[in-house]
């Protein structure tokens, strides 16, 4: 039997991501038009993938996010998710930092939090919503229901805080009792109470995913869908209100077949012993992958469209199935322990009831070492745990957790692991060369190159084989150092060698012509930055070349700031040689490359332009006998491999 593509896993959980949309389509059918939904993604969205469950929810209608604390807001944040994220639970005063960098809306229970928060706020000179949590039953978080007017009230008056909404949570919205009755009137009549007392919070929200289907009179502006989008039915009595298809899967393959005699124990303490001969498939799941070990000797499994017993205890990462009764099974089968194979289907809340809990737990568990395999009109995607779930604060200061984010990111794009990792190697070659350089990014890149004759002179005997090159190299960048250095090459090597100098801010290549010498062809006729001359301190010949150094003790206040810098090159190019080009080897946001050649009478000049970009393609001034232009906008980003080659066929 051919391996599957993500069998190469241990184990993995595969998120169908249509039975996700379609879920989303039934709760927006049963809120209407008018009621918003902010989807629950705490816990990992469930154990489903909160990045992914994030942004397909955020396309199909969800306004807000919810999540459990600012470690979750923060992962969505960093992934590039920009929608309004609520944390759920109540916010504490570490948080707070984290809470105003990410722009996180809190929800807020106390007055002491709040001010809190307000000064921190006002230090930074930011103000942020919050959503006000009421406890009408729950006995968990939120301000008490008879407190509630005065927490807004002194809220109110905080100069840095948006009372942007307010909200309560049902202990018990999956049965319809008096209770949910109870809580609905405190919090109505709370709402009333505010808005007479002339406080407008614009978003009311009480009902989550029992209430949802229970209570359709309860409808605020806004709901909390949780388990139900996700296909799980907060209790069997609701299953005819609406119609849910679960999401997620959990899978794996058989490792090991052996047969025993009876008799024989199987797994620590001997709990299962084979009363006849008996095939035993091994599987590489446990409690360590959220398979409960009160499941042992209890849970079943799929295998080949058919049910089979787990037997003996469960361990940390294996655990064994009687498959007797299967005898065509093989190593390498797909077991399934949630989810459908053929007929059979194996449900979270079958699951929850042999391990005496609930569906919330056993999605939340399953898996959690496990890749996500995100399944949508026939395709599959990928998400590697490392670049899903493993998040620790202030990760994204570490440079080799966010290379080996791009890195899968670029795997996922490029649909297939090898391309992916060519594409990031070589992306990172040219844009930092060592994991040590700093990106250097510059803009209004300007180039005005002038060929023309060369003069005679007694230290030059043949300059006739020669043309004289003047060029103007024009940009502007942050500069790092107030001493720096221009650097020309005779070879690849030496060009190389230049670049690992984070000091060298330009590189020449005089290669043509066996007469032609570094230090007496190739001069640095000026350098300006912001319009002021920069001396020239010190040239030299070393084993990379001719080295201009130039600085100056006033450039030390320019430091980690963006500065024009202007340099004035003159140098000598041999008439056999009919091209001249020029490339860019950092990222430059527009550019204008001006080709001027009147002076040297060439015949037939043409260019040839190769820019890497969003929109490659230049805008090409030709002047006949004169000169070319090329040129992009300045709002337009060119990324290194780009250039242009000026080419023509001799002199006429």
């Amino acid at each position: 039997m051919p391996l599957k593509k993500e069998q190469k896993y241990r184990s993995w959980v595969e998120v169908d991501l249509d039975h996700f949309i379609g879920n989303l389509k039934e709760i927006k059918r049963l809120i209407g038009p008018k009621v918003d939904f902010m989807m629950t993604v705490k816990a990992d969205a469930y154990g489903h993938g909160a990045i992914e469950i994030s942004n397909v929810a955020l396309k199909n209608g969800a306004r807000m996010l919810g999540v459990a604390n600012a470690d979750e807001g923060v992962q969505l944040r960093i992934s590039g998710i920009e929608a309004p994220i609520v944390i759920l639970g109540p916010s504490t005063t570490a948080e707070i930092e984290q809470i105003i960098k990410y722009n996180l809306t809190p929800s807020v229970s106390d007055l002491v939090f709040a001010r809190k928060l307000n000064t921190a706020l006002v230090k930074s000179g930011r103000k942020l919503p919050v959503h006000i949590e009421v406890d009408t039953g729950m006995g968990r978080g939120g301000t008490m229901h008879t407190e509630a007017v005065k927490l807004v009230l002194d809220m109110s008056g905080l100069s840095s805080l948006k009372l942007e909404g307010i909200f309560s949570h049902f202990a018990s919205s999956e049965k319809m009792i008096s209770y949910n009755d109870m809580q609905w009137k405190y919090f109505s009549d709370l709402l009333a109470d505010i808005e007479y007392r002339g406080i407008r919070i614009p978003v009311h929200h009480i009902d989550n995913s029992g209430a949802i289907l229970n209570y359709p009179a309860y409808k605020l502006n806004m709901v909390r869908p949780g388990i139900m989008t996700y296909g799980i039915y907060p209790s069997p009595e609701n299953e005819s209100k609406a119609r849910l298809a679960p999401v997620m899967s959990f899978k794996t393959s058989i490792v090991l077949l052996k047969d025993f005699p009876a008799g024989y124990g199987i797994g620590y303490n001997s709990t299962f012993v084979t009363s006849r001969p008996t095939r035993i498939a091994t599987i590489p799941v446990g409690y360590g992958d959220g398979y409960a070990f009160i499941l042992s000797n209890k849970g079943e499994a799929l295998i080949r469209g058919r049910r089979a017993p787990i037997v003996g205890r469960i361990s940390m990462d294996m655990c064994t199935i009687d498959v007797t009764h299967i005898p065509d099974c093989r190593v390498g089968d797909e077991v399934v322990l949630l989810g459908r194979q053929g007929k059979e289907y194996i449900s979270a809340n079958e699951i929850a009831a042999k391990a005496q809990t609930i569906s919330y737990e056993v999605l939340c568990a399953l898996g959690k070492r496990a890749p996500r395999i995100f399944l949508q009109k026939g395709r599959k995607e990928t998400f590697e745990p490392r670049l899903r779930r493993i998040f620790i604060p202030e990760e994204e200061k570490s440079i080799s957790r966010i290379d080996s984010i791009i890195r899968h990111c670029m795997q996922t794009r490029a649909r297939n692991e090898e391309l992916g990792d060519a594409i990031y190697y070589e992306m990172f070659e040219t844009l930092f060369g060592n994991e040590d350089r700093r990106l250097e990014l510059r803009s209004g890149f300007r180039y005005n190159i002038r060929i023309g004759r060369a003069p005679k002179t007694k230290a030059f005997g043949n300059s006739e084989n020669y043309f004289r090159v003047s060029t103007h190299v024009e940009y502007k960048k942050i500069i790092r150092d107030n001493v720096f250095m221009i650097g020309c090459a005779s070879s690849n090597a030496q060009l190389s060698a230049l670049f690992e100098d984070p000091r060298c801010e330009y590189r020449w290549l005089l290669s043509d012509g066996k007469t032609l010498s570094l230090e007496r062809d190739f001069t640095v006729e000026q350098v300006r930055i912001d319009n002021e001359i920069i001396p020239i301190i010190e040239t030299k010949k070393t084993k990379r070349g001719y080295e201009v150094w130039c600085g100056s003790e006033e450039l030390k206040k320019k430091i980690n700031n963006e500065v024009k810098i202007e340099i004035e090159i003159a140098t000598w190019q041999s008439k056999e040689k009919r091209i001249f080009p020029v490339y860019l080897v950092y990222p430059v946001r527009g550019l204008k490359i001006n080709f001027n050649y009147e002076n040297a009478n060439l015949k037939n000049v043409f260019e040839e332009s190769f820019f890497a970009g969003r929109h490659p393609h230049p805008i090409v001034l030709k002047k006949k006998d004169k000169s070319i232009s090329v040129k992009i906008s300045d709002k337009e980003w060119i990324f290194p491999t780009s250039g242009v080659i000026f080419i023509w066929e001799g002199q006429r």
